[in-house]
């Protein structure tokens, strides 16, 4: 299978996810990987005493899991040269364990770059839970393989 080339993505194109529910094992384990131990995260206690009632998992994580979901549409299959950034990324709302969430992506504009086999392609990121809330949004850019000649 192979992805979408730089020629190929539409402006104002959408995509969306599969969904995946965050569990209590996913923020435990990446408290781990991240050394992230922030009680906001980990201690369950603690967080009933603050505005979210209960856990939060990390934003870093709610990305990743996001990221991944993505991947699994195939849209970049040996055609991402690089993930170029973001301009801004905000976390919305919390994720507790046990939301579901899903991304949604809009293509915003293209460009050329100076060499002819590449293109830069910046689009609007949206996680989103299971009651439809935007739980993180940003702008990313990417640098994309283009059709070879």
């Amino acid at each position: 299978m192979r992805g979408l080339y730089w020629e190929e993505w539409e402006t104002g194109a959408e995509y969306e996810s599969p969904a995946r529910t965050v569990t209590e094992a996913d923020i435990v384990t990446f408290a781990g990987l991240s050394g992230d131990y922030n009680p906001l995260h980990v201690n369950e206690e603690y967080c009933k005493q603050t505005i979210f009632g209960g856990r939060i998992a990390h934003g870093p994580l709610v990305y990743a899991i996001a990221a991944g979901l993505l991947f699994q549409l195939h849209l970049y299959d040996d055609t991402l040269i690089a993930f170029l950034g973001f301009e801004n990324l905000k976390f919305t709302n919390p994720v507790k364990p046990g939301d579901t969430i899903h991304a949604r992506i809009k293509v915003l504009e293209k460009r050329e770059t100076s060499r002819p086999d590449r293109g830069v392609m910046k689009r609007q990121l949206q996680v989103l839970n299971q009651r439809g809330e935007v739980v993180q949004e940003g702008i990313q850019a990417f640098l994309l393989k283009r059709k070879p000649a």
